[in-house]
């Protein structure tokens, strides 16, 4: 195998078209030089250069291998920075999960983030509810997490990002939309229902049943996303618990109202990682950011 000397030297070489101008290039002498080309010539099997006394020029062989050895020569001088860069944090890729709420209320913010900070590092999204994004991380295949508590914090560390209201959101003539007041359980008993997944968006259902004596019989659509809930409100399949963000989605004949109990912060979303995490671009990001989380 031909070392990354042998190809210094022949790219000077084939460059300069003369041996005495590519030595000066190179800081050596001649007949080192000469010897380098003679060496890499007998390991590939080929000359790569006709020479006389007068002249120096490629041979179709050494005008294709000339290609080779540049981006040969280049790759091997880049692949030091690289490696020094994603030490640092400053490349490499971050893998970031992400429910589908914080897809319209955060994901760009902090995206945004991400680019001014780490503009060399590559991004890879997934779209995942919570239970989704914990075991994700726990196996190694997410870096970083946008999901909804609880989660177990001697294996996650995390950082509070946005604490909103749980509205209803309501077809816009829909009857409610009436009401002086916030919206009570008795003034749901009789409508029909899109719910949280008792799974799937366990956070939710459970903030839901907390605040609403929910009657089953009256549940009519059971979904995990957000966005899926307010297209079935806006398509009048019923009302449904949404976090106030949902607005954002800008979903035509949807009407969002306070919902009795619900605080102004009690939806919650949170930065979730491993605490054991070594990916240098996520520590480089959480150092970028803390000081914006508190």
């Amino acid at each position: 195998m031909f070392t990354l000397d042998q190809a210094r030297s022949f790219i000077a070489v084939a460059e300069e078209l003369h041996f005495g101008r590519a030595a000066v290039r190179l800081n050596m002498t001649q007949p080192p030089l000469s010897r380098q080309i003679q060496k890499l010539e007998k390991t590939l099997g080929v000359e790569l250069l006709e020479r006389d006394n007068r002249r120096v020029a490629l041979t179709a062989a050494g005008r294709a291998f000339l290609g080779e050895a540049r981006r040969l020569v280049v790759a091997a001088d880049r692949a030091p920075v690289l490696a020094r860069r994603i030490a640092a944090g400053r490349a490499g890729v971050l893998r970031i999960g992400f429910t589908a709420a914080s897809g319209f209320s955060l994901l760009g913010h902090l995206l945004g983030e991400i680019e001014q900070a780490l503009p060399d590092v590559d991004v890879d999204l997934q779209e995942l509810v919570t239970g989704e994004q914990v075991q994700a991380l726990q196996d190694g295949d997410l870096d970083l997490g946008l999901a909804r508590p609880p989660f177990d914090t001697e294996v996650f560390e995390s950082q509070l990002l946005l604490a909103e209201d749980l509205c209803v959101a309501v077809p816009a003539d829909h009857p409610l939309t009436a009401l002086k007041r916030s919206v009570t359980s008795s003034d749901l008993r009789e409508i029909p229902l899109i719910m949280h997944s008792p799974t799937k968006a366990r956070y939710f259902y459970d903030h839901v049943v907390r605040l609403v004596e929910v009657e089953h019989r009256n549940v009519v659509h059971t979904v995990s996303q957000v966005l899926t809930m307010v297209a079935l409100v806006s398509a009048r399949r019923g009302v449904a618990f949404v976090p106030e963000s949902a607005r954002l989605l800008g979903i035509e004949g949807v009407a969002y109202l306070r919902l009795a109990g619900s605080s102004s912060d009690a939806v919650e979303l949170h930065a979730i990682w491993d605490r054991s995490s070594k990916n240098p671009a996520l520590l480089h990001l959480l150092d970028h950011l803390r000081p914006r989380m508190h």
